[in-house]
């Protein structure tokens, strides 16, 4: 958004899953004494054997988070992808879909920062387009906790429910896509039932004052993306309005903001038909894009 309120409720989501472990452990049992042609190994073989089995059963351990066995060596851990791989590789989640638009800000208390847009064809992740961002005049911060009027804007992954604008859809825009008019607004007041929505005309139970007259920022709205931030199910007080849109003269109210031409680039490129997720983050730390 403009230099207003920003929105709510994150959507991250991290996975983490065990590490598998493949194989059998098998019990071994001598059958007799040494030597007396009964089946039972030898003792150097049978220690040998006693060691393979230690070392299995430790590296069976340390998949597992266990510590190693004295004196036996730690498999080795996973491997992240290098600097050369693709963003949405190194990510712990990018919501199950095809496409993918990421934010990034260097540190929390960045406004400016890239975002980038990216597409799944044939398991691999190929960059499709990458323009300059600016981030909330207050910084980012996590969108757990966020605070609703503190002009930051959230990390996150989120979906991407419809775009808007006062301008006409960018040609190929398949997304649905809501023209703003004279009575349109954006709805951010806590106590109105419609706290974090589009609503044309204003309902009653919601104040002007604390609110969104979408046709007032004919250029910052000229055409927008909705970021799902504390959408689907709304916590009062955590911030309302966070969108993807076209750059104003600086740092935004919570929203991230890109040049108008990178905006109606990523209207005609985004297909509902790939779960399109924006995730935003930074580039480490607590909040960095690569744990959502």
């Amino acid at each position: 958004m403009p230099m207003t309120w920003t929105g709510t409720l994150t959507r991250t989501r991290t996975r983490t899953r065990p590490a598998g472990v493949g194989g059998e452990v098998v019990a071994l049992r001598a059958g007799g004494r040494s030597g007396s042609g009964s089946g039972a190994l030898p003792g150097s073989a049978r220690r040998r054997l006693g060691l393979g089995v230690v070392a299995l059963l430790s590296a069976i351990g340390v998949a597992l988070g266990a510590p190693a066995a004295p004196g036996v060596a730690a498999a080795p851990a996973a491997v992240s992808p290098g600097p050369g791989a693709p963003l949405p590789a190194a990510m712990a989640d990018t919501g199950g879909g095809t496409q993918l638009i990421t934010a990034r800000a260097r540190t929390l208390s960045s406004t400016t920062g890239t975002v980038q847009w990216w597409q799944r064809h044939n398991g691999r992740w190929q960059l499709r387009g990458s323009a300059p961002a600016r981030f909330g005049a207050g910084g980012l911060a996590e969108g757990g906790s966020r605070v609703q009027g503190t002009s930051t804007t959230p990390t996150g992954l989120y979906d991407l429910p419809f775009g808007f604008g006062a301008a006409p859809a960018p040609p190929g825009t398949a997304v649905p896509y809501r023209r703003v008019g004279a009575h349109s607004w954006w709805c951010e007041d806590n106590a109105s039932a419609s706290y974090n929505r589009w609503v044309d005309p204003l309902p009653p139970d919601c104040a002007a004052a604390e609110s969104e007259r979408l046709a007032g920022y004919p250029t910052q709205y000229s055409r927008a993306l909705v970021i799902g931030f504390n959408y689907h199910r709304p916590v009062r007080g955590r911030g309302a309005g966070i969108f993807l849109h076209v750059n104003g003269k600086g740092a935004t109210a919570g929203c991230v903001s890109v040049p108008a031409g990178a905006m109606a680039r990523i209207l005609s490129w985004v297909r509902p038909s790939a779960h399109p997720h924006m995730a935003i983050g930074t580039a480490s730390g607590a909040t960095a894009l690569t744990r959502y």
